[in-house]
């Protein structure tokens, strides 16, 4: 099967303005933390609908997972924005981080319903360690499904220290995005979603010459996300990974995190979240490379 090219999920101006909501514990956290506690699974499915509804009609595309309502959000989505589906298995204690990633085998099966679907994602939790050749292969797998599947691929490689690095005091966190992108983003997938350098969190000029060298680094169309970037710093750090040549963003928290536990989350979206994509949508068509350029 051939796949979409990423007009499927990009806008007319060829910059990608995505938005992401396949969060599962983290989520869960997210509401326990906001002091709503451990919500039952409706209460996250209902949050990420909410979020469907509002911000879909302004994003080229939307990330969700199987296991907490692509079945339900998919037919809220327009046309305008594409579908993507989460194709990771995620090992992670609840309140804590993600430490590993395998494939969703109910997602990759030849015979899975994906929903509509454009395009599945997988994420990466990339380390110097001994299963870092696993980590390629399953990179390499992933990428092979998706093009047996007729669907766009998005890696999505998030970088860690390793016990001994921690203690060494030698753990770079620049250094490894870049050595991970050396790494991974030749394998081909269709979209390579990365961390923003320097936590976002430095003057333009100096944030915008770290976007290049890592747009040097990435083969390929390229993305940010934008966990570990505060929202407050999530547009300048945008607008500096499109200067360095990235096609856009694909983001969650930045967009809505301050809007999970609120007692009416529509409203809180239209007040807080719409905005907040509204002016990463003109931001991204006058800055972002055109992913056909890339």
């Amino acid at each position: 099967m051939t796949a979409p090219t990423l007009d499927a999920i990009a806008r007319p101006s060829g910059a990608l303005a995505m938005v992401a909501m396949d969060q599962r514990e983290s989520l869960r956290h997210m509401f326990d933390q906001a002091g709503a506690g451990r919500v039952a699974d409706e209460r996250l499915v209902a949050f990420k609908l909410d979020v469907a509804r509002a911000l879909s009609p302004l994003a080229s595309g939307f990330l969700i997972d199987r296991e907490y309502g692509v079945e339900r959000a998919a037919p809220l989505l327009p046309g305008s924005c594409g579908l993507i589906l989460a194709a990771d298995a995620l090992e992670q204690e609840p309140g804590g981080p993600v430490e590993e990633t395998g494939l969703d085998e109910v997602v990759v099966a030849p015979e899975s319903d994906l929903h509509g679907a454009v395009a599945i994602k997988l994420l990466v939790i990339w380390r110097r360690d001994a299963r870092r050749e696993q980590r390629v292969a399953l990179a390499r797998r992933f990428i092979e499904v998706a093009a047996a599947r007729g669907v766009l691929s998005v890696l999505e490689p998030v970088v860690r220290a390793t016990p001994e690095e921690t203690a060494a005091g030698t753990w770079d966190a620049e250094a490894a995005i870049a050595e991970a992108a050396r790494e991974l983003s030749p394998l081909g997938p269709s979209l390579y979603k990365v961390q923003v350098p320097l936590g976002g969190r430095a003057a333009p000029a100096e944030l915008e010459r770290a976007c290049a060298a890592l747009g040097e680094a990435i083969t390929g169309p390229w993305v940010v996300l934008s966990q570990g970037v505060d929202r407050e710093d999530f547009a300048g750090a945008v607008r500096a990974a499109c200067r360095g040549g990235a096609s856009g963003f694909l983001a969650g928290r930045a967009l809505w995190s301050d809007v999970v536990g609120r007692p009416d989350v529509p409203a809180a979206l239209a007040e807080v979240s719409v905005p907040r994509l509204e002016r990463l949508v003109e931001l991204v068509d006058a800055e972002a490379r055109p992913w056909t350029a890339a």
